[in-house]
């Protein structure tokens, strides 16, 4: 995959980001969860749309022989990725020694990886990863 994409390579990026967070999604949605289809699949998609946004910000990255500044594109995926964690943050409860709602923030900050893999042009890590979580989220 190219790092500056065309709109095949787009197409292809957004589809998977999608097809993987529909996939975890509806497994997180027929067990009544916190985080359901829709939210895994904006999550997913959202963090897809901001590694390609990074990628074809990439060629701009650096600083200009008159400018105090310099331009870090890959700032972005890790802001994505705080930012995820701080929300997942919010989604775990203690009620007593009960401690509900880590699954479900585990889940939302891995869909983020996910989608800034297909997002970043990883189709086959992406696909991969996304089988192993449904393995794990389904089957352990």
């Amino acid at each position: 995959m190219p790092t500056t994409p065309d709109w095949t390579d787009i197409t292809l990026r957004l589809l998977g980001a999608l097809i993987a967070g529909f996939a975890i999604g509806l497994d997180r949605g027929e067990h009544s969860r916190p985080a359901g289809l829709r939210t895994i699949m904006l999550v997913s998609l959202a963090a897809c749309v901001a590694m390609i946004q990074t990628n074809i910000l990439l060629p701009t990255a650096g600083k200009r022989a008159d400018s105090f500044s310099v331009m870090d594109v890959m700032r972005l995926p890790l802001g994505i990725l705080s930012g995820m964690g701080f929300i997942g943050t919010g989604a775990i409860l203690r009620r007593g020694n009960l401690v509900l709602g880590v699954t479900t923030a585990a889940t939302l900050w891995f869909v983020t990886v996910i989608g800034l893999c297909f997002g970043g042009g990883q189709l086959m890590l992406g696909w991969v990863s996304t089988a192993l979580a449904l393995i794990i989220l389904a089957g352990v």
